[in-house]
């Protein structure tokens, strides 16, 4: 940046337009930035005049300040809230998972007077953090690990003795990655002046959120605006013998029945599993398992894994994991589990009717999750909720501003049945944060990326090639596979493809689904493809760096024209 000579001894001066520059909009882009952080808690910055005739001059107390800010202790935890005319609080946030903790964040960013209320002190960042997407991505990174160090000698790389693994040191590693991402939750709120608070939350009449605390002490909470952010639970099918012991503590089954908080705290490695649901939770918990060693089957009523993915990639995913050994086993369910002294027998049934029963160790829950709302007392203040139907339709109901039908209410994440993804519940946070501090934010969901960590992975977003022609769109699709980059062949990992779905008319991208190495990175290009309304032909003149994965999706948009240039003519 451009520093101009001053008559200040020897402090920088910041000519305006440069200032201008870094914040790309020039004073308008402060104004806003303003105007959202309004009354933000915390030491306030001396307001530095910007008119363009006169350049910023950052005296040496304006620089101590700074530093200050940024080297200073932490502040203090706030026990309770200071009240401000009618309201404790401006808005509650009752959950703190990956949708409620953001929430909370933006809101107190605005302004805002938050309460942040979870029910333990041990489940901080909520489901995903503490059972679900790190758990299970910090035991597919030991996976992978291990399947690299076996299969090491196919890069040259030599090692002797035994390769195995320490299912203990496995588990204790989680819980290592756990521990410390719950405490940078806890830090975030606090550094945010968010009030934190555990127990159980119940909406006990408008604008009143009532708090029964872990000792049994009861506290009442005025806010002017509540949001609900308790997210989802695992489904359990009524299927006889399927059920959880009664008594069983979260994730600690003692009778081989497990739901995928089970899977993230088991003490061994079982030697045979059934998977229940071939979908994103299914499948990893599969794929995890069997890199483990374990025999896994799993078993999907659709007709395809992955019913809601693009039907070319799902089945590009069907071939490469039961070349790793897993057993698929479609068009299938399961009927009955009886439980014996050895283990337990399950009856599969087929769609010709035909039955065959599979000896294993653990049945495993994998069909999915549904809102959690129990005991909200949502009915209360008149919050619609949907409790039978498809699945994706279930949940608290909200508008296209996370408004639920409620004054003052609203609800993100997995509660409101939507795509059950915890980046899209942070974003949900974030949005309705925003509206609840009075601006006016309309959710967008075209452009949420669905990864699946499996080995290849998965990712996706935008409509599948089915979707798109049940819409009505005059589809144009391509296609191009990891097998001849130069990349993919270094890595020794070419099985996949990237595939892109649009419209003829103007070439407009309305999906992109990927298998493949990295898949869950390289999406993020097609992210901001559909956000942005990108054509075709943007995607083809993009210059994709050689040797990447990411050359993949280059090819795949040439392709839509039948112009790919590294693919054999027909």
């Amino acid at each position: 940046m451009e520093q101009v000579k001053s008559n200040a001894g020897d402090l920088p001066v910041i000519p305006p337009s440069s200032l201008d520059a870094a914040v790309g909009g020039g004073s308008s882009a402060l104004e806003h930035d303003r105007s959202l952080q309004a009354n933000t808690a915390g030491p306030v910055m001396p307001a530095l005049d910007l008119a363009p005739e006169e350049p910023v001059i950052l005296t040496n107390p304006e620089i101590d300040m700074v530093v200050e800010r940024l080297l200073g202790t932490q502040p203090e935890e706030m026990s309770e809230m200071a009240t401000n005319g009618e309201f404790d609080a401006d808005i509650v946030v009752i959950g703190s998972g990956p949708g409620g903790y953001v929430c909370a964040i933006r809101a107190a960013q605005l302004g805002g007077r938050v309460v942040c209320i979870e029910k333990s002190a041990t489940e901080w960042g909520g489901t995903c953090l503490n059972w679900g997407c790190i758990p299970t991505k910090t035991l597919i990174s030991s996976v992978e690990r291990l399947h690299h160090v076996k299969t090491a000698d196919a890069l040259g790389v030599l090692v002797h003795g035994e390769v195995g693994y320490d299912f203990g040191k496995i588990m204790e590693r989680k819980q290592k990655v756990v521990t410390t991402l719950r405490g940078g939750v806890s830090a975030l709120l606090k550094s945010n002046h968010v009030r934190s608070v555990v127990g159980v939350a119940k909406i006990s009449k408008p604008n009143c959120v009532e708090v029964t605390h872990e000792d049994g002490s009861k506290e009442e909470i005025t806010t002017k605006n509540i949001i609900i952010a308790t997210g989802s639970v695992p489904i359990v099918p009524p299927v006889p013998g399927l059920e959880q012991a009664a008594g069983d503590a979260r994730g600690a089954s003692s009778n081989g029945i497990w739901t995928s908080d089970d899977a993230v705290s088991a003490k061994t490695c079982p030697g045979r599993m059934l998977v229940m649901g071939a979908g994103a939770v299914g499948l990893e918990f599969g794929f995890t398992f069997r890199g483990l060693g374990s025999e896994v089957t799993v078993v999907e009523i659709a007709p395809e894994i992955l019913p809601n993915c693009d039907a070319e990639v799902a089945a590009e995913l069907r071939k490469a994991l039961k070349k790793q050994g897993i057993n698929i086993l479609t068009s299938a369910k399961v009927t009955k589990v009886e439980h014996g002294a050895t283990g337990k027998t399950v009856h599969v049934e087929h769609s010709d009717g035909k039955v065959n029963k599979i000896e294993v160790d653990v049945v495993l829950c994998g069909a999915g999750r549904k809102p959690f709302h129990d005991g909200l007392g949502l009915e209360v203040v008149g919050v619609k909720t949907v409790t039978d139907g498809p699945l994706s339709r279930r949940g608290v109901v909200v508008d296209d501003y996370l408004q639920t039908t409620a004054p003052g209410i609203y609800a993100i994440g997995d509660v409101t049945g939507k795509m059950l993804l915890a980046h899209l519940s942070s974003h949900m946070g974030i949005v309705a944060a925003e509206n609840a501090m009075g601006h006016k934010v309309e959710m967008d969901y075209r452009a949420v990326p669905a990864p699946i960590y499996t080995s290849p992975e998965v990712a996706s977003v935008g409509l599948t090639e089915a979707e798109a022609r049940e819409q009505g769109y005059d589809v144009i699709t391509g296609r191009f596979p990891f097998r001849p980059l130069g990349r993919a062949m270094a890595l020794g990992e070419q099985d996949g493809l990237v595939k892109i779905v649009a419209e003829s008319k103007y070439g407009e991208v309305l999906g992109v689904h990927i298998c493949g190495p990295w898949a869950t990175e390289m999406i993020h290009e097609a992210v901001i493809a559909i956000k942005l309304e990108s054509t075709v032909e943007e995607l083809m003149s993009a210059i994709h760096a050689h040797p990447t994965l990411s050359e993949a999706m280059g090819e795949a948009a040439l392709d839509v024209y039948g112009n790919a240039i590294h693919k054999l003519r027909k």
